[in-house]
């Protein structure tokens, strides 16, 4: 049986190195494209081309070769998308391109699947100014090249270990400390997220077996909560935090924003109709599967303890989290 082939255009940091590892694992035959200024380095296993799309010339390391699966993770301008798999479109069986549920638009109502209303988007669109019309300005491209051999995975909240937006991260930090720690909302709040790995692992599978068109990528409505989440912080730290649920109208009224600083927390309502209740049942029946709450957590903390604390975080994105004081004043009554 010979071995697949998989490019990853990326693959040195948060997903895209999670394709890599898992993929390596799995005995595929793996080669990474990026532009050589990440931090993090991808695995002596691997193929390393260098290139930056954005530039003229950027593309050229990938002139040549064939592959059975690529995997993009690109969020910025949708020429890049189509520009590359423009080029790749002979050489390629299956091009998965990691897009978000963002693309749909607003309102999503609960339990929305694939078929749900979608920006406007373009992928000849060579500038970034909204991430939801970036991604499905990619999207648009991956399928223009590609056809039914596209797969579009439309990712939702992403944690696990390597994380460099800083959500998982914060929290289990924050709780790391111990003492009270403010919950917003209830314990019961459901959330959806996908591990990393578990991302990566149904991308190879999509990428691999004909699978084709769009799958929301995250766990399955009501499968996690809230108060699931950071009780596995509380017992992977070992801190004995005590974890104070505060309602959500409190939390609001002190001004406190959902979502960036108490990271993964939507109070109830349209937005999170949006991010924690959407249908999966497609992502599911193509193959996707999730570990414990539980699992992602403690390995998140095991890699965090491994960097002394601190996290990588993304530069282009905003750093998260509650300051202290404001904690205090609301847990006070403030």
């Amino acid at each position: 049986m010979s071995t697949n082939r998989l490019l990853v255009l990326g693959g040195t940091e948060f997903v895209g190195r999670a394709v890599v590892d898992e993929a390596i694992a799995a005995g595929w035959e793996v080669t990474v494209f990026h532009r050589g200024t990440n931090r993090s380095s991808p695995s002596d296993a691997v193929t390393v081309l260098h290139g930056d799309r954005t530039l003229p010339g950027g593309l050229d390391a990938l002139r040549v070769g064939s592959w059975d699966v690529a995997v993009d993770t690109w969020s910025w301008a949708p020429v890049a998308v189509r520009d590359a798999a423009a080029l790749l479109a002979d050489r390629v069986g299956t091009y998965v391109y990691v897009s978000s549920r963002s693309v749909y638009a607003d309102p999503l109502p609960a339990g929305a699947d694939e078929d749900a209303p979608v920006v406007d988007g373009s992928a000849h669109d060579d500038g970034f100014a909204d991430y939801a019309r970036a991604k499905r300005g990619g999207e648009l491209a991956a399928v223009q090249a590609f056809g039914d051999r596209a797969v579009l995975a439309r990712a939702g909240l992403i944690l696990g270990p390597h994380e460099n937006i800083g959500r998982l991260p914060w929290w289990l930090a924050r709780i790391a400390e111990g003492g009270e720690v403010l919950a917003p909302g209830a314990a019961s709040d459901p959330i959806q997220y996908i591990d990393a790995r578990d991302l990566a692992a149904f991308l190879l599978a999509a990428g691999s077996t004909g699978a084709s068109g769009a799958f929301n990528v995250v766990s399955e409505p009501r499968a996690t909560t809230l108060g699931e989440l950071l009780d596995a912080c509380v017992a992977a730290t070992g801190s004995g935090a005590t974890l104070r649920w505060v309602d959500q109208e409190r939390v609001l009224a002190a001004g406190i924003q959902p979502w960036t600083q108490l990271p993964v927390w939507l109070p109830t309502g349209p937005d999170a109709d949006a991010m924690h209740h959407g249908d999966v049942s497609r992502a599911v029946a193509a193959g996707l599967r999730r570990r414990p709450v539980t699992e992602t957590v403690a390995d998140t903390w095991v890699w965090l303890q491994a960097l002394g604390g601190v996290a990588p975080q993304r530069p282009d994105r905003p750093v998260v989290g509650l300051d202290r004081a404001i904690e205090r004043a609301v847990l006070a009554g403030n």
